[in-house]
């Protein structure tokens, strides 16, 4: 097993391609073991701690089932479960937490949290999503291609929508480490930073990765394995950017034109949930103001064979364990 032990897991920039390629193997291994019924309690009797300061569906039943599976206890602390920033300080709430816990994880804002949780835990502290980044859901994302494609060198993936935050970063980031296609497609304001295009760019160099940025959808879809999007508002965001979102973005929703465009090898993922129908809440409100039944991705596309959406959604699940099987 890739060893990898005391090392904590913030974002995919802090890993070799060889470290990121035997956390996918790992991954695969559990997953196998999984549906063969075969017991992997690789940490019995160790505890971890959840801290999520933003709600999640994938992000916390992964966390428990996994830490269940490797033999583990976990205690899930909600927005309004701990006092980590109201009356006591990030940097105690890791110290009292780290006597207590053999790993932490973390879900919620700015990236600073979650490095100063590592910096002061003493524990290994796992990234469950901040504004900047969202490791774990690239290694579901790269084990998923993975299973369809064979291998991630030299693979195609254009991210449609808003590739600003943390998707589109760490989309970019996973593809420059492991030698793939990378396309941010989007209007130009909504590309990525230019201080992390550079050092992704040179990531890219070592790598034979090829980073592109277009605003085309069109031309940029043309041959992509992958088309990936997420929802065009993020979660903390006011309501009042939902109208300039929309009528910006609106060109670079999945559609069944744009899969076709791309090719019968063309796969669609998205990291969930997804406004493609008016089965939700937000989804209702949109089309009372908007007029529009789906948002990033129609519902053709999103229920069509070419949607990989929920083998993605498990393989969060698989990644997950293996960041905790290798790290504690």
């Amino acid at each position: 097993m890739i060893n990898l032990k005391g090392k904590s897991f913030l974002k995919l920039l802090d890993f070799t391609p060889e470290e990121i390629a035997g956390l996918l193997e790992l991954s695969a291994d559990l997953k196998a073991k999984k549906k063969a019924g075969i017991p992997h309690r690789l940490h019995e009797g160790k505890n971890v701690a959840l801290l999520f300061e933003k709600d999640s569906t994938r992000t916390r039943c992964a966390f428990e089932v996994a830490a269940s599976d490797l033999g583990m206890g976990s205690t899930y602390l909600g927005p309004s479960g701990s006092q980590m920033g109201k009356k006591e300080s990030i940097a105690d709430t890791a110290r009292v937490l780290g006597r207590m816990y053999d790993g932490i994880e973390y879900r919620g804002f700015g990236q600073g949290i979650v490095e100063d949780l590592a910096k002061f835990a003493g524990v290994p502290v796992w990234n469950g999503l901040t504004n900047e980044f969202h490791p774990t859901q690239i290694l579901a994302d790269f084990l998923t291609i993975q299973e369809y494609f064979g291998d991630l060198k030299g693979k195609k993936l254009v991210y449609c929508g808003d590739a600003r935050y943390n998707m589109g970063d760490s989309l970019m980031v996973g593809c420059a480490k492991m030698g793939m296609h990378f396309v941010a497609c989007a209007p130009e304001k909504y590309f990525p930073n230019a201080e992390l295009i550079a050092q992704c760019q040179a990531i890219a160099a070592e790598t034979g990765a090829v980073l592109e940025f277009n605003s085309d959808p069109v031309s940029a879809v043309k041959g992509a394995h992958v088309i990936y999007t997420d929802v065009w508002v993020s979660m903390g965001e006011p309501d009042d950017v939902w109208e300039s979102r929309i009528k910006e973005l609106t060109p670079y929703r999945v559609t069944s034109e744009m899969m076709a465009n791309a090719g019968p090898q063309c796969k669609f993922m998205h990291c969930l949930p997804s406004f493609h129908d008016l089965n939700t809440t937000i989804g209702k409100q949109i089309y009372d103001k908007f007029g529009i039944d789906c948002m990033e991705v129609t519902d053709e596309v999103f229920e069509s064979e070419a949607s990989i959406v929920f083998d993605e959604a498990e393989n969060r699940m698989h990644t997950i364990k293996a960041v905790m099987a290798a790290t504690l």
